[in-house]
């Protein structure tokens, strides 16, 4: 069986992490395509454009950082959870910070998951394809055949 092609949408500000997240999430084993934004009202731009047939597909998995320029990755959060044609849309926070304050507030908002970007890149990358395969091969979205 043919695997569908994954789409995410990374925000993220630093142009070398996001370099690297791409890279990692196209080098997995499960086939994706990522957009990328530089921060949160970008973001919530490119979430809330029309349909369009000339523009990216409505992605399958949001991947959030938390530090960002205009509107922070938790601002972010709020907005999706808030608007009626997003909240089912999964995000995943990827950042490099550990607070409680951040982490405890994601949950309070409702986040699919609350990664901590790791030191070694060996970590990274594992962590990354674990993203990938989890999203693409075994987490099932509503409306969504059987794979």
């Amino acid at each position: 069986m043919e695997q569908a092609i994954i789409q995410f949408l990374l925000v993220e500000d630093d142009d070398d992490h996001a370099t690297l997240i791409e890279r990692c999430l196209v080098r997995s084993k499960t086939p994706c395509q990522v957009e990328r934004v530089r921060d949160g009202v970008a973001a919530l731009e490119f979430l809330r454009r029309p349909a369009d047939d000339s523009e990216p597909p409505v992605p399958n998995v949001v991947i959030l950082d938390v530090k960002l320029p205009r509107m922070s990755g938790l601002e972010v959060l709020e907005q999706i959870r808030a608007d009626a044609s997003l909240r089912h849309l999964p995000v995943v926070i990827l950042t490099t910070s550990d607070a409680d304050c951040d982490r405890n507030r994601a949950y309070e908002l409702q986040v699919n998951s609350y990664l901590v970007k790791p030191m070694h890149y060996a970590q990274f990358r594992d962590l990354l394809a674990s993203v990938s395969e989890y999203w693409g091969c075994w987490n099932r979205l509503p409306g969504e055949s059987a794979k």
